[in-house]
């Protein structure tokens, strides 16, 4: 049986149960989600031949301190940096370091913000110079399938539609959908109830109602689904070694839709899909 609450002050830890948040809280997450969007927004010129991905890294961190804000993953569970960059057949939780950016990579950037106790979370994928067809059709199919997942969100439906549209799109181009991670809860807790699948039918999972707020950041593989985490504990990368995407936004469940909290404020949603191939 679900269970839904009126979202209190202090949240402590995940319950299980569903928190309905209010307009405060809808303001909340309004501005912490729009400084993680900012900050995205300045990586594109940053998203080059060359960088290390460690110094992407440290300007995540100088952001967030410089308008008020800690990244979430910051010491989350033992995890030791300010965002995860995933490159090529790297799935998620990709662990900065000094290793450049090649031509032709393409790089998931997922921050979090902690402003006034609201968690921003988002991520975008990056290419790095000029990629290969095949790698843009894949960035571009990724998009869509967060977008058409997020078309569906309002009161009365359940969330396996989300998954629903998602997985219909990634396998309509051949591609699947990674089945190890989900969306989540969000506000006030980093990871919160519910979970969001990317994959299943409009039947399945519980239903939405106004005040929810959650993820959806689907990753699509150009192989098969199954994902191995290596040894680090954090990087998950693709069984087959073949090229992965993710872009995730957060979302927050309305009287007749959604709003996006994370839409970029510079139209940067896409990076690099909208230039001229």
């Amino acid at each position: 049986m679900t269970i839904y609450i009126q979202a209190e002050e202090q949240v402590q830890r995940n319950t299980g149960q569903i928190r309905l948040y209010g307009p405060e809280a809808f303001e909340g997450m309004r501005k912490a989600s729009q400084l993680t969007a900012r900050c995205l927004d300045e990586l594109v010129t940053m998203v080059k031949p060359g960088t290390p991905t460690e110094k992407i890294d440290d300007f995540v961190l100088e952001f967030g301190l410089d308008h008020g804000a800690m990244p979430a993953t910051l010491n989350y569970r033992g995890y030791r940096k300010s965002c995860c960059t995933s490159k090529n057949e790297v799935v998620c939780h990709g662990i900065p370091d000094r290793k450049p950016l090649r031509e032709g990579d393409i790089v998931n950037i997922d921050v979090t913000y902690v402003l006034d106790g609201w968690h921003g979370d988002s991520s975008r994928m990056y290419p790095v110079g000029r990629i290969k067809p095949f790698a843009r059709k894949l960035l571009e199919v990724t998009q869509d399938c967060l977008m058409k997942g997020i078309e569906v969100v309002r009161p009365g439906v359940k969330t396996g539609a989300i998954g629903q549209a998602i997985q219909t799109h990634a396998e309509a181009h051949r591609y699947s959908v990674v089945r190890d991670f989900c969306g989540h809860g969000v506000g006030q807790l980093f990871h919160d109830a519910p979970n969001i699948l990317h994959y299943g039918r409009d039947s399945e999972g519980i239903e939405m109602r106004e005040g929810m707020i959650f993820t959806i950041e689907p990753m699509i593989n150009m192989g098969r689904p199954h994902v191995r985490v290596l040894g680090d504990g954090w990087t998950a990368i693709t069984a087959d070694r073949k090229l992965t995407a993710q872009y995730e936004h957060t979302v927050g469940v309305t009287k007749n839709g959604c709003e996006i909290f994370t839409r970029s404020p510079a139209g940067l949603d896409r990076p690099g899909l909208d230039d001229p191939s």
